[in-house]
């Protein structure tokens, strides 16, 4: 079966001619609907991959699945591993207070509580400015960048001495490392259509998980470096991970392409990844599946009348609150484990290998409800089955006697951490439902410090005067899912009447009406009457 114009973002209608001899529609999508001439879609002429953009190529399926195979290998995957650099040195601190070093450093878990709501603080504040840059430099000099000088910052938390230098490190590794999720959401958008991201993301955070897995290994046998050396091994963790992502760092500088036309370098060989068919079949199925990535280019930066503009996107406001709690039941849970593991009598090894059956099943939760999210194409109802998910096993937290065993413990522990990680999905449903590479940028930002927010909500529900069991916390906790599962009902609801309004407009227009209000409306994005929105 040939790929032409007419299958991509729209519904699908037979082709016709209008006035003009112009192509009406492109059929079967999910972004815009069906009734417009193409003409209304083209890129702008500074788009980087205009000179490959053709209305009139057609591919066969064959092909494009193979092309999709090569983007895995060759994007995908790296981006993958530069993931795997952000967690090693963002979550090696689990590891290192399986070491003792809370007790090292003298601090209580208040003093660590306050530690990691700097280091959220620091990191959601610095979402926006990032992608502000990242969209003027371009993801793939911004993303590096980011990656060596947070690596330094990582080495350094080596020489820790106290209470000031904790937090310092903390904040330091949060401003830095804020923003690199969504750099790399909009750098993916550049080569996958919407359909494809919500799975390559499901990618990218297997490549998170599977970190902490990795670094469960790599710290038992760094740790023992202390009854080596007599440097703590929290110490030792800290300075070589450190060093090992800066390595990354400095390779993806070199690596990474700007676009899907602009692979041509010395490190990447003169000729590039890709011919030039390939290039066009990139270019085109991407503007197909979404018109909208074809409004800006990859060196282009945000107005503040066009970062206005995206704040004050209402209709993507439901997510962004959503952001802020749908994560919070087992956060608290996983930031303890280590924590909760030694206080339960566990040795410090025994500790960092009882870390790897959650990780394990996180991963393949993740990748399975992120499939099954897009093969039932209903995103919302696996969203709240990952909170109905947590609720029995939070309930059973709170509800376990006190003289129950610590495998008893352990259990509902391991399988909450390894919940249905939905994040995949609706950073993925917020791409698609921004509409525009502009909204797009600042929306991801926006999301992703509410999810950082709902981090630095987390860290402060667990208390030192309620430790070991945290009832007080696991009540709170029992709320929020509650809570969770009402508001995505209405979320759903919600784009559900918004479809439907615009449907009705839409609809109601004949098709040279409808092309009469494509070639005048002020309406951009997801604010159009052609647009429809994922759920």
């Amino acid at each position: 079966m040939l790929k032409d114009f007419n299958d991509g973002v729209r519904i699908s209608e037979p082709k016709v001619e209008d006035s003009s001899s112009e192509k009406l529609g492109l059929g079967n999508g999910e972004v815009f609907a069906d009734g417009g001439g193409t003409r209304h879609y083209a890129p702008i002429a500074e788009y980087e991959g205009s000179h490959r953009y053709d209305p009139e190529i057609q591919w066969s399926e064959k092909e494009e699945k193979k092309l999709v195979r090569k983007l895995d290998y060759k994007i995908c995957s790296w981006v993958c591993l530069m993931f795997f650099a952000l967690q090693l040195d963002r979550g090696n601190i689990q590891q290192a207070l399986s070491d003792n070093m809370l007790d090292d450093l003298g601090f209580n878990t208040n003093q660590y509580n306050y530690g990691m709501t700097i280091f959220y603080l620091c990191f959601l504040s610095a979402e926006l400015p990032s992608q502000m840059i990242s969209k003027k430099l371009g993801p793939d000099v911004w993303i590096p960048i980011q990656m060596v000088s947070w690596s330094i910052i990582a080495s350094c938390q080596s020489r820790l001495t106290g209470e000031s230098t904790f937090y310092a490190t903390r904040a330091l590794l949060g401003l830095i490392e804020g923003g690199f999720i969504p750099d790399v959401v909009l750098y993916l958008s550049y080569f996958y259509k919407s359909k494809e991201l919500p799975i390559r993301l499901s990618f990218f955070w297997s490549a998170y998980i599977s970190t902490n897995i990795i670094s469960a290994f790599l710290a038992y046998g760094i740790l023992h470096l202390r009854q080596l050396t007599g440097w703590a091994g929290w110490r030792w963790l800290f300075a070589l991970e450190g060093g090992l992502t800066a390595f990354i760092g400095l390779l993806s500088w070199f690596y990474l392409p700007p676009s899907p036309t602009e692979t041509a370098s010395w490190f990447r060989g003169k000729d590039g990844w890709f011919s030039e068919r390939e290039e066009k079949i990139m270019v085109n199925r991407v503007l197909r599946d979404d018109p909208g990535k074809g409004d800006m280019h990859n060196r282009q930066g945000l107005t503040l009348s066009l970062l206005w503009q995206a704040l004050t996107d209402y209709d993507l406001w439901p997510v962004y609150i959503y952001g802020l709690t749908w994560s919070i039941p087992a956060t608290p849970v996983s930031a303890y484990l280590t924590i909760n593991l030694k206080s339960l009598g566990f040795n410090t090894f025994q500790t960092n290998l009882l870390t790897v059956p959650a990780y394990v099943l996180f991963l393949l939760q993740l990748i399975f409800w992120t499939w099954v999210s897009e093969k039932i194409n209903n995103r919302f109802l696996i969203v709240m089955l990952a909170q109905i998910y947590m609720l029995p096993l939070v309930l059973s937290l709170e509800l376990l006697p006190l003289s129950s065993s610590p495998w008893s413990w352990y259990a509902p522990s391991v399988m909450l951490i390894g919940y249905p990680y939905i994040h995949a999905i609706v950073i993925a449903l917020m791409s698609r439902n921004a509409g525009s590479v502009r909204t797009r940028t600042v929306a991801s930002a926006i999301y992703n410090m509410c999810v950082q927010a709902s981090n630095i909500i987390s860290s402060n529900i667990y208390r030192d005067d309620d430790k070991p069991y945290y009832r007080r916390g696991n009540k709170v906790l029992l709320g929020l899912v509650a809570w969770n599962i009402v508001f995505c009902i209405g979320m759903k609801v919600y784009y559900m009447w918004r479809n439907k309004q615009k449907g009705k407009a839409w609809d109601a227009m004949t098709r040279e009406e409808k092309n009469q209000y494509l070639t005048t409306t002020k309406e951009v994005g997801n604010k159009r009457s052609d647009f429809r929105f994922a759920h």
